[in-house]
């Protein structure tokens, strides 16, 4: 990376080389308040370097280099110092989410703690009693201290840790879509090389500001927005999730306000967007400095960047702004997206699709859309038969291997895992690459992702995607406009489809069973199969990750055994028999 403003050996050289060329420029900004003009709070780079090596000062006098610190913090700048303090002491962190109120929340953040063998929690003052309330009632043994009190540390004290490129920097937890999340070891040569590859993929610069909602204990929200900003020396701006999905355009008019070029969020903020900005509120909006909408983390729907682009034109949104991107954080976070271009949107036969080709649709016959998400020129990228690891030629889906500088090390204390996932190889012994669990298609060197491999419903010997059906439904019923939804198969004996959803508005005797019944015509209308159990949910009911995917295993375990509440349920005797005896 000779020629990447990014050549230094470590994020921390980076960092602290900006502090000396840069001091006083603003390097991170958190919109606390956005109907005040002084509702914000910022840092300069000489104050961020200040702030962590404050920090860190306090870290090392308790704590070893590679010991596991968690941050449990809201949405804010002590996150950012306090992560950054981290990566000035040497010590490896751990961002997680707040324990929440709910015990299966507080359970995944448990884990986390428990897995990491973390020996401090690090928050606020404001959560100090919270966080301490937590990991007493956990049993956990470690201590908690919030990081952002005057006397935490002194900056004059701090002390160059002395780290190299293939030390740790975090341990980022997957998902946990399945409830057993991972530590991704991330070193700093894979957040420098990341950041270098979104930097020359989209065309970045120290002038591109950077900003938005993705919580930052998130890879998206960490890796590939504050981080990227941080290194090139530009500045970022943050605002809360929770502001975002309570009024969705204070995020498009904070992109306006302060300048920033660069913003990602997964397709449901756009969708999100759609639904709820008002003719009012897009008044208050400009969008004609956006150049770069990276949509990612979940299935791209190509209904959803055109109706985003249509409906935001008149305040200056291009469609060529529009970045699908493709990640994970086995692999930092980016592996492949293009900006400055229209989306390609590639139409598919459904029933190609199915046998796991990609091919025209017939004349006048059904049609899938599917998102390019650009090509990855950092990685080598295979699409491979997952069951015999043979490579399979361009325009045939299959799992998506990859290798790079960006692929981690592996999970954290867990070797066998590391060893299937991390170190596969092809049925003539090429290797080692990423199994990354994703299903996609190369085409002309684009990528197009089709699903996730466990994800993926057969029923009577047909492939069918469950975010496909979750997507069509949606579109097709007003009442689940925006809600989640999780579709998936149960043995009884053979595959069975079954449908979750929640739903919004209130509903009179018999609307609710006339609702099921539409969206169980729609789904063999449009896909050919039949729902033999639906259940209808209030909102929030469906579970989902941190990051916000759903949590489709934990939900068919809920359904199997009877501990979910359904606004209306309708599951046919066969289904029933396989369900906990005395389900409703």
């Amino acid at each position: 990376m000779t020629d990447s403003p990014f050549s230094e050996p470590t994020a921390l050289h980076l960092l602290r080389r900006h502090a000396r060329e840069r001091p006083d420029r603003t390097a991170v900004t958190f919109v606390h308040d956005h109907d005040r003009a002084d509702g914000v709070s910022s840092l300069s780079f000489a104050a961020l370097d200040s702030e962590a090596r404050r920090v860190a000062a306090r870290l090392r006098d308790h704590h070893a280099p590679g010991d596991r610190v968690m941050l449990l913090y809201p949405p804010g700048l002590p996150f950012v110092t306090a992560f950054l303090g981290c990566l000035y002491a040497g010590v490896v962190a751990v961002p997680a989410p707040m324990p929440g109120q709910f015990s299966y929340q507080q359970r995944r953040v448990t884990r986390i703690a428990t897995d990491a063998g973390v020996s401090l929690a690090l928050t606020d003052s404001a959560q100090l009693d919270e966080v301490g309330q937590w990991v007493d009632g956990q049993g956990l043994g470690i201590p908690v201290a919030a990081s952002d009190t005057g006397d935490f540390g002194e900056a004059e004290r701090w002390r160059d840790p002395g780290v190299g490129a293939r030390d740790l920097v975090l341990l980022q937890y997957t998902s946990g879509s399945t409830g057993d999340p991972k530590g991704v070891m991330v070193d700093h040569g894979n957040l420098l090389h990341n950041a270098d590859s979104l930097r020359r993929a989209l065309g970045l610069t120290e002038e591109t500001g950077f900003g938005g909602w993705i919580p930052l204990y998130h890879d998206m929200g960490l890796m590939g927005q504050l981080l990227p900003s941080l290194f090139l020396g530009s500045s970022c701006t943050l605002m809360s999730a929770t502001a975002f999905v309570k009024r969705p355009h204070h995020w498009l008019t904070m992109l306006g306000r302060h300048g920033i070029g660069y913003s990602a969020a997964p397709d449901f903020g756009y969708e999100l967007c759609v639904r709820r900005v008002t003719d009012a509120q897009l008044a208050e909006v400009d969008l004609s400095g956006w150049r770069f909408a990276a949509n990612g983390s979940e299935p791209i729907q190509a209904s959803t960047l055109r109706d985003f682009a249509a409906r935001f034109a008149a305040v200056g949104f291009r469609a060529d702004a529009f970045a699908p991107c493709y990640g994970m954080a086995e692999a930092t976070v980016y592996v492949s997206g293009r900006g400055s271009r229209p989306p390609r949107v590639e139409p598919v036969d459904p029933a190609a699709l199915e046998k796991h080709t990609l091919e025209p649709p017939r004349p006048g016959g059904p049609a899938r859309e599917l998102v390019g998400c650009g090509d990855a020129p950092d990685f080598d990228v295979l699409i491979v038969d997952p069951d015999d690891h043979r490579v399979l030629p361009d325009g045939t889906t299959g799992e998506i291997w990859l290798r790079g500088p960006s692929v981690a090390a592996g999970y954290w204390g867990r070797a066998d895992a590391t060893e299937a996932t991390f170190r596969a190889h092809t049925a003539d012994g090429d290797g080692p690459y990423l199994r990354t669990g994703d299903l996609g298609a190369l085409r002309d060197g684009e990528l197009f992702i089709t699903g996730r491999r466990k994800d993926l419903l057969i029923v009577r010997g047909r492939n069918l995607y469950p975010h496909d059906i979750e997507h069509e439904l949606r579109l097709q019923h007003p009442p689940l406009t925006t809600l989640a939804g999780t579709v998936f198969t149960v043995p009884a004996p053979d595959e069975q489809v079954v449908v979750l959803h929640e739903v919004r508005g209130r509903f009179q005797d018999g609307q609710l069973a006339e609702l099921a019944a539409e969206m169980r015509a729609t789904i063999q209308r449009e896909f050919g199969v039949r729902a033999a159990g639906l259940a209808l949910l209030r909102r929030g009911a469906i579970r989902k990750t941190t990051s916000g995917k759903v949590q489709r295993s934990e939900m068919r375990e809920l359904f199997l055994s009877g501990a979910l509440t359904p606004l209306y349920q309708d599951v046919d005797p066969a289904v029933r028999s396989v369900m906990t005896e005395g389900t409703p």
